[in-house]
């Protein structure tokens, strides 16, 4: 059986998936190299989510293609599942078993010996930092430590494919934290992640490559840095000792750089696109023969926010009016 041997870990095609009259996955090609993390990035309502569920065999497409290394998620739905582990946006573990409890069930559903899963689970909660609390009901659990099991539940088969869907949603930046390292790890050991998110500085800090996805569509495409540059030059930011200055900074970016700079509201502070950083060094030898002072200077390159503003006109947290009655379909199909 062919695994994580394919060039592509998913190659998807016209994907299409209608919800009443709502097209919540209108056309979307993707291609996801193996041994990477791949972010889908959007709004709630985007088709993110949707999207996974057809590449997980949850929901059948109706129209398109779309193959994981080399096998179709229709016809061959049976090896695909095999392939890949999923954890979805909330929890799919069983509130009223502790965690070894859990981890032993998926264990022994997957075919696991009782030994094997025995150490399997003790290998999954010690990497997870769950040891300590492994007997404790899940009760007594935190939202991150639910996701990081339900993180663990998904790898006892050790998938070369992970889909996970927004998984660090609702999480506190220490645990969110953790959940990254252990997204880097998993690549690390040879796994490849698709990974759909709404945090903007998420994607930054993992992907290698990012899918926009807006109403359904893939909008653009590309790294990270292959996003921003689309967006424009780095911008050169200037903060002013004396905010009476500002007229006359304001004219020397225009003669040094040939660009027009723009004043915050603060009246101290002044952004300029940076389209040649050589000309950078003259114009703060011409502020300081000017007589004008500079408490901070920096280069800020476009963020990802830019680059989602830019090319949706809205911005990433934004919902569609749609995402509502198109979330209550979705859970229908996926429990047909």
């Amino acid at each position: 059986m062919t695994n994580s041997t394919s060039e592509w870990a998913i190659a998807a095609d016209g994907l299409v998936k209608v919800f009443g009259a709502n097209r919540a996955v209108d056309g979307v090609d993707l291609r996801v190299p193996t041994g990477t993390v791949y972010g889908v990035l959007g709004p709630n309502g985007a088709g993110k989510t949707t999207t996974i569920n057809m590449l997980a065999t949850l929901m059948r497409p109706d129209s398109g293609s779309a193959r994981i290394f080399g096998h179709d998620v229709v016809r061959e739905a049976h090896v695909v599942r095999q392939l890949i582990g999923v954890t979805g946006q909330f929890a799919s573990v069983d509130e009223t078993l502790s965690a070894n409890e859990n981890l032993m069930i998926f264990a022994r559903l997957l075919g696991l010996t009782r030994a094997e899963a025995r150490a399997k689970s003790a290998d999954l909660l010690e990497r997870f930092g769950l040891t300590e609390a492994a007997r404790r009901p899940l009760a007594q659990f935190s939202g991150g430590m639910r996701r990081r099991l339900d993180l663990a539940a998904s790898l006892i088969a050790q998938p070369p494919l992970i889909f996970l869907d927004e998984p660090t949603t609702g999480l506190d930046p220490r645990t969110r934290g953790q959940m990254w390292d252990t997204i880097r790890e998993l690549v690390h050991t040879g796994s490849t992640v698709m990974l759909t998110t709404q945090y903007l500085d998420e994607a930054d800090q993992l992907a290698d490559r990012i899918a926009v996805i807006d109403r359904g569509r893939v909008v653009a495409e590309g790294s990270p840095d292959d996003l921003k540059a689309s967006v424009g030059a780095s911008s050169l930011q200037l903060r002013l000792t004396e905010p009476a200055d500002a007229g006359d900074a304001l004219r020397a970016i225009e003669r040094v750089l040939g660009v027009q700079g723009v004043l915050s509201p603060e009246a101290a502070r002044i952004t300029a696109p940076m389209t040649d950083a050589d000309r950078v060094a003259d114009l703060l030898i011409v502020l300081r023969e000017a007589g004008i002072g500079l408490s901070e200077m920096s280069v800020q390159k476009p963020t990802l926010d830019e680059v989602f503003l830019t090319i949706t006109g809205h911005s990433a947290e934004d919902e569609t009016e749609d995402s509502a009655a198109a979330a209550a379909s979705q859970k229908q199909e996926v429990r047909a």
